[in-house]
C-alpha cells in the first residue's frame, strides 16, 4: 500500500472540507436564527459561476471571491424576503432557490462551459513545516481560505455560545416570542443571519470554483455538495466544532473511491463508495423531516416556523 497516496488523500479531504465547512456554517447560522434554507445547492452554483466570471474578467482571484460571496448573500436575501418578510413556506422557498440558482448558473455559465479558469488559489508554503512526515502535507499545504474556514468554525462556536449576540440568535431560533418581548426585532435578526449565512455559502462556492475546479462545468462543479452541507448541520447537531469533524469525514468519503481505484482495490464496488455520502445525506434529511425529530436532534425549536407577533 502506497502511504503517500493516503496522506495526499487525507490532505485533499481537508481541502475538500473547505466548501462543506463554509456552506454548512452558513446554513447553521441561518437555522440557528429559525430560518430553514434548503437552497444551499443553488447558492453554491450561482456563487461559483459568479466568481468564475469575475476572476476571469479581472484576473484577480480575490475579486472572484468577493463577487461570488456577494452573489451568495444576494440569493439568500431573496429567501429572507420570502421566508421572513412574506412568511412563505420555507421548504418551498428553499427548493425554489435551488431551481432558480441552478437555472441562473446555467444561463450565466453557458458561454464559459468547458473554459479553464485563468487564475486559481494557490497553497501557502510553511517551509520546513510542510516537510514533516504525514502531518506536513495534511496541515501545512492548504490555501488561505481553508485555514480561514477552520478558524471561522472555532470563532463561530465562541460567538454562538460565549457572547450575548450569539445568545440572541440562538434564542431567536428557539423562542422568538421571548426575544420579541425583550424589545429585539425577530425579523431583523433572522434577515441578518440569513444574509450572513448566504455570504458564507457564497464564499464556499467561490472557493470550490477557484481552488478545486479547473474549468466551469455546471453538472460537475458542486456535484450535490450543497445537500451534503445541509445534512452536515444535522450530523453536527448545529454545533460548529462538530461540523468541522463531519466535514472532513464527508470529504474523506468523497475522495475514497478515487484512492482505492489508484491502489487497485476493487473488492468494494466504486459505485457503492460514491453513493455513501449521499445516502448519509438522505438519511439525515429524512431524520430532520420526521415529526418531533428536530428537538431530539438538537435543532432550534422554531426552525422553519414564521414568527407572527400577534400569535405569542
Amino acid at each position: 500500500m502506497n502511504e503517500n497516496i493516503w496522506v495526499l488523500m487525507t490532505g485533499d479531504s481537508v481541502a475538500l472540507a473547505t466548501t462543506l465547512i463554509l456552506a454548512a456554517l452558513g446554513a447553521l447560522f441561518t437555522e440557528r436564527s429559525g430560518v430553514l434554507n434548503l437552497g444551499v445547492e443553488g447558492v453554491l452554483l450561482t456563487s461559483a459561476i459568479s466568481s468564475f466570471i469575475a476572476a476571469d474578467s479581472s484576473g484577480s482571484v480575490w475579486v472572484g471571491l468577493i463577487i461570488g460571496s456577494l452573489a451568495g448573500a444576494l440569493l439568500a436575501g431573496i429567501h429572507a424576503i420570502l421566508a421572513v418578510v412574506l412568511r412563505a413556506n420555507q421548504i418551498v422557498s428553499g427548493l425554489a432557490l435551488v431551481i432558480f440558482g441552478t437555472g441562473l448558473a446555467n444561463y450565466l455559465g453557458k458561454p464559459y462551459e468547458g473554459k479553464t479558469i485563468s487564475v486559481k488559489l494557490t497553497d501557502l508554503t510553511f517551509g520546513p513545516l510542510s516537510d514533516i512526515p504525514l502531518l506536513g502535507p495534511i496541515l501545512f499545504e492548504q490555501d488561505i481560505i481553508t485555514y480561514l474556514a477552520l478558524t471561522a468554525a472555532v470563532v463561530s462556536s465562541l460567538y454562538l455560545f460565549r457572547t450575548r449576540p450569539g445568545l440572541e440568535v440562538r434564542a431567536t431560533g428557539d423562542d422568538p416570542a421571548t426575544v420579541d418581548a425583550q424589545g429585539l426585532m425577530v425579523s431583523t435578526i433572522r434577515i441578518r443571519y440569513t444574509l450572513f449565512g448566504g455570504l458564507l455559502m457564497g464564499l464556499g462556492g467561490s472557493w470550490l470554483m477557484l481552488a478545486e475546479s479547473a474549468a466551469w462545468h455546471q453538472a460537475a462543479t458542486t456535484n450535490g455538495v450543497g445537500w451534503i452541507a445541509l445534512a452536515l448541520v444535522v450530523f453536527a447537531s448545529w454545533r460548529p466544532i462538530r461540523l468541522v469533524i463531519g466535514a472532513v469525514l464527508f470529504g474523506f468519503t468523497l475522495q475514497l473511491p478515487y484512492t482505492l481505484q489508484a491502489e487497485n482495490i476493487t473488492f468494494i464496488p466504486q459505485a457503492f463508495l460514491q453513493m455513501v455520502p449521499y445516502v448519509a445525506t438522505l438519511i439525515s434529511l429524512i431524520a430532520l423531516s420526521r415529526p418531533g425529530s428536530t428537538n431530539a436532534l438538537g435543532a432550534p425549536k422554531s426552525l422553519g416556523i414564521p414568527f407572527v407577533r400577534d400569535e405569542r
